[in-house]
C-alpha cells in the first residue's frame, strides 16, 4: 500500500486555497486565450486526432495523481485542438450556440457550492431563480397561468418528457395503438424518444411535407382518418419551429387548428428557432406555437449557451405531475404554494445539476435586449448570404431561410445526379478544407445539399463573406 504521506498538496482531495487557486488560475488563464483566440483558430481540425484518441486509451484508471500543469497542456494543447471549433465566429455547421462565457462562470459558481436543487426545501432560494427562468420562457412562448417546464439536458431529453407526458394525459393504460405524427423533417430525436416510451416504431407516422418543407395538412389529415378506420388512437402531432435540415417552419397555426380538432396533443419542437420568439420577426414566422401543449427549446442553441441546457414547456404543469409523480419516505415534503416548484415532481430527476444558474445569471447579467439583438443580427445574415448565393447563376437556392438557415447546392447542369452529388460533396469538402468556416451538409428528398446555419453570437458579416468566398474558390478550382 502506497503511503499516504507521500501525497502532496496538489495532490489532495481537498488543497488548500493557494494551491487550488494556482490551480484555477492556471486554468483561466489558459481559457482566456483559447476564447482569444478563436477567431484564428481553424474551424475545424480532425487530422490526426483519431490517432490521438486511440494513444489516449486507458485501460485501467491511474492510481497515483498527475501534475496539473501537465494535465492542462494535455487538454489545451492537443486535445481540445483537435475537434470541431462549435465556439468559433466560422461555424455553420449543424445547429450552432457558441458558448457565453457567463453561462461558463456560472457553471463554476453552481459546481463549486454544489447545492441541491432537485427538491425545493433543500435550496429554496436557487430552486426559485431556476422557476424564474421557466416562467420568462414561458412568457416569452405565450403560454397561460399554469403552465411551467423543466430544464433538461437537451432537446431530445426534453422530447421525450413531452411525448410521456402526452401518452399519459391522452391514451389509455394499455397505450400501444397509440399513433404519433411527424413530418420528414422532423428532427430522428423524435422517433428515438417514441421508441424510448414505450411505442413501437411502427407507430411513428412520418408526414411529407410541401415545396417548402413544412408538413403537408392534407396528408396528415388522410393518415389520422385511415388510423382511426384501422381502429387506433392518433394522439400527438409534432410541428416543426426550425427543422435541422432546412430550418422549415411548419404552419403552425394550421397544426394547432387541426390538433385542437382531431383532439391531438399538440408538440412544437422549437429546439432551434423557439428563442426567435424574441424578435418581431421570429414571433410572426412561428406565429400559432403559443397553442402548443408542449414545446422543447434549446437554450444551448437560441440562447448561445454552453452544451448541455435544454428546455420543455408545457401548456398545463399538472400534465408533467401526473407523468412524473412519485415519492419516498425518505424526501422531505413536496411544496403545496404554486410559486415554489419541486422539479423531482415534474421531472424524470432526482439527483440533478443546478442547470438553472447557468440560464439566470447571462440573462440577469446581460439582459434580453442583447439576445435579441443578437438574433436580429442572425435573421439577417442568413438573408444577406442567400442573396449573395442567388448572384451566382449555377447556385439554387433549395431551402431559402425561414430563420437563419439557409440550404443549396450547385445546380451542375448537364451532369448525372450521381455527378452532381460527388460534386456538391467535393465543394462541401474544398470549402471547410480552408479552415475558416466550417459547414454541413444533407441529404433532402434524395438530393445532397450545402447549408449554412447561422447561430452563433460570435459570427458575423465577415464570417459569412468568407464563407462565400471560400465556395468561390473550391467552385473555381473543381
Amino acid at each position: 500500500m502506497a503511503d499516504s504521506k507521500t501525497s502532496t498538496e496538489s495532490l489532495a482531495l481537498e488543497p488548500g486555497r493557494d494551491a487550488l487557486e494556482a490551480l484555477a488560475n492556471d486554468a483561466l488563464r489558459r481559457v482566456f486565450d483559447h476564447l482569444e483566440s478563436l477567431p484564428d483558430q481553424p474551424a475545424a481540425d480532425v487530422v490526426g486526432a483519431l490517432d490521438l484518441a486511440r494513444a489516449l486509451i486507458e485501460r485501467q484508471a491511474p492510481e497515483g495523481g498527475t501534475p496539473a500543469p501537465e494535465l492542462l497542456n494535455l487538454l489545451f494543447e492537443r486535445v481540445i485542438p483537435k475537434s470541431f471549433n462549435t465556439a468559433g465566429p466560422g461555424y455553420l455547421a449543424y445547429i450552432p450556440g457558441g458558448g457565453l462565457p457567463s453561462s461558463a462562470i456560472a457553471a463554476f459558481i453552481a459546481q463549486a457550492v454544489n447545492r441541491y436543487v432537485g427538491v425545493f426545501a433543500a435550496a429554496p432560494p436557487l430552486a426559485q431563480l431556476e422557476t424564474n427562468v421557466l416562467r420568462w420562457f414561458t412568457q416569452l412562448a405565450g403560454l397561460p397561468t399554469g403552465s411551467g417546464g423543466i430544464l433538461t439536458s437537451g432537446g431530445s431529453l426534453a422530447g421525450l418528457s413531452a411525448i410521456v407526458a402526452a401518452r399519459e394525459a391522452r391514451l389509455p393504460e394499455n397505450f400501444l395503438s397509440g399513433i404519433l405524427y411527424t413530418s420528414e423533417e422532423s428532427h430522428h430525436s423524435i422517433a428515438k424518444a417514441a421508441a424510448l416510451a414505450g411505442f413501437p416504431r411502427r407507430n411513428v407516422r412520418v408526414v411529407p411535407a410541401d415545396e417548402h418543407f413544412r408538413m403537408r395538412l392534407d396528408a396528415l389529415q388522410t393518415a389520422v382518418d385511415e388510423d382511426r378506420r384501422s381502429g387506433l388512437e392518433p394522439f400527438l402531432v409534432v410541428g416543426n419551429a426550425g427543422s435541422t435540415n432546412t430550418g422549415a417552419v411548419d404552419d403552425l397555426l394550421a397544426l394547432a387548428d387541426f390538433a385542437q380538432r382531431e383532439r391531438l396533443w399538440f408538440h412544437a419542437d422549437a429546439a432551434y428557432g423557439g428563442f426567435f420568439l424574441l424578435t418581431d420577426r421570429g414571433r410572426r414566422t412561428l406565429a400559432g406555437i403559443e397553442r402548443a401543449d408542449s414545446i422543447v427549446l434549446d437554450p444551448h442553441k437560441g440562447l448561445f449557451l454552453p452544451y448541455g441546457t435544454g428546455c420543455l414547456l408545457v401548456r398545463d404543469l399538472d400534465t408533467l405531475r401526473r407523468s412524473n409523480g412519485s415519492g419516498g419516505d425518505y424526501l422531505p415534503g413536496m411544496q403545496s404554494d404554486p410559486d415554489f416548484i419541486d422539479s423531482c415532481t415534474i421531472s424524470p430527476e432526482l439527483s440533478r445539476g443546478y442547470r438553472g444558474l447557468g440560464v439566470w445569471l447571462p440573462i440577469k447579467l446581460h439582459g434580453l435586449a442583447a439576445f435579441r439583438a443578437a438574433l436580429d443580427e442572425k435573421l439577417d445574415l442568413a438573408q444577406w448570404a442567400s442573396e449573395a448565393l442567388r448572384q451566382n447563376p449555377d447556385i439554387e437556392i433549395v431551402a431559402a431561410p425561414q430563420l437563419s438557415l439557409v440550404a443549396f447546392r450547385h445546380r451542375a447542369p448537364g451532369r448525372s445526379k450521381v455527378d452532381r452529388e460527388a460534386l456538391n460533396r467535393r465543394l462541401l469538402a474544398g470549402l471547410n478544407a480552408r479552415q475558416r468556416v466550417h459547414v454541413s451538409g444533407a441529404v433532402v428528398r434524395g438530393e445532397f445539399l450545402l447549408r449554412f446555419c447561422v447561430l452563433s453570437f460570435r459570427t458575423h458579416r465577415k464570417d459569412l463573406a468568407a464563407a462565400l468566398e471560400d465556395l468561390g474558390s473550391a467552385i473555381a478550382e473543381d
